[in-house]
């Protein structure tokens, strides 16, 4: 499904606006979810760049220290169009350290370096926190407020973000493509994969939120606890499990696909199966399966914390929040209102 065909959980769209107009417009800082351990022999660098994705800083630093870049570690994925913090590791098994002034230039900067006993693996952050300054924005600034506190209160859908779809959403396309036969590189194996899952839980969640459950569970539903990947049930629905949902305690759950059955049941189930059964879904759904990925699962809601704006201006609103690893601050931004990406 494109991002266009996604529902929203908070009705029509409350205000239109542009961000990303520069890198400033979008900052994003790691949360980190460990403190280096002080010794061995990984260099641990804590770095901000600007219009530079993760990748390249990758390669940067690789270049910096001598190293092939498979010796440089990075917990998760930056965008190019955004001023970013976070953690490169790089191995230096003589820990011995290149000069750092050597890496610094107008658009990388090194803020931290420290030892630490491993490489650091993808995944390894608490979260992200961020800082998204939207301009010309127009609309009812009553009714974007409102809209603010909403998605504070109630959170909003969990998709996954257009950035795991490629360009024009091209990613479904070339993992389709892949499962018939087409050979690709190993990394973007990978990435296709990805897209692949990502396509078919949006599928399942966009019916979640057309019918109002996204957010409420249904019977034989599969919960998620917040801030982990451990789940439960299904179970008979109580006042416990009515309670933990209503303090974000628990999550509805909605299938990362891959091989085995589903665990969720009775209504749940139907619902996932029905949404997933066009040609595409199946294809998709086949390729993962033969791919070796298992069933997994990811919750369906998402709450922003620390949820703060300000309007700087008549048009320039600025908000900040923390997402957990993984989630999207676009869907945020898409719950808000029509914003267009000054950078596409």
């Amino acid at each position: 499904m494109s991002e266009a065909e996604l529902p929203r959980a908070h009705g029509a769209p409350a205000l239109s606006a542009r961000f990303r107009a520069s890198p400033e417009d979008f900052r994003v800082e790691e949360i980190d979810g460990f403190e280096a351990s002080g010794s061995g022999e990984h260099l641990l660098l804590t770095v901000e760049k600007r219009g530079m994705n993760t990748a390249f800083a990758a390669k940067r630093i690789a270049q910096w220290a001598g190293v092939q870049e498979a010796a440089i570690g990075y917990a998760g994925l930056k965008d190019r169009h955004a001023l970013t913090r976070q953690r490169f590791s790089v191995h230096l098994p003589k820990r011995v350290a290149p000069d750092l002034s050597a890496l610094q230039s107008s658009d990388l900067s090194v803020l931290k370096s420290e030892w630490h006993a491993k490489k650091l693996p993808r995944g390894a952050l608490a979260g992200n926190r961020f800082v998204l300054t939207l301009r010309e924005v127009a609309g009812d600034r009553d009714a974007a407020v409102e809209r603010l506190r909403a998605i504070a209160a109630r959170g909003v859908p969990n998709y996954f973000g257009e950035q795991r779809f490629g360009r024009d959403g091209g990613n479904v396309a070339e993992a389709l493509a892949m499962f018939a036969g087409r050979r690709v590189r190993r990394e973007q194996r990978s990435l296709l994969l990805s897209a692949a899952r990502s396509e078919l839980f949006n599928r399942v969640l966009a019916t979640r939120v057309a019918d109002g459950s996204w957010e409420r569970g249904l019977e034989g539903e599969v919960w998620m606890l917040d801030g982990s990947r451990s789940v439960f049930g299904p179970e008979p629905w109580s006042d416990e499990l009515a309670a933990r949902l209503a303090t974000f305690d628990i999550h509805p759950s909605g299938p990362l696909w891959g091989a085995g059955g589903l665990r969720s049941a009775a209504v749940a189930r139907q619902l996932e199966e029905a949404g997933l059964a066009d040609e595409t879904a199946l294809a998709l759904r086949a390729g993962l399966e033969k791919a070796g990925l298992k069933q997994e699962r990811r919750a369906l809601r998402l709450r922003p914390q620390a949820l703060r704006w300000d309007w700087r201006s008549e048009d320039v609103l600025e908000f900040q929040f923390e997402l957990p690893a993984g989630a999207y601050a676009t869907v945020v931004l898409r719950e808000l209102g029509e914003i267009a990406n000054a950078a596409a």
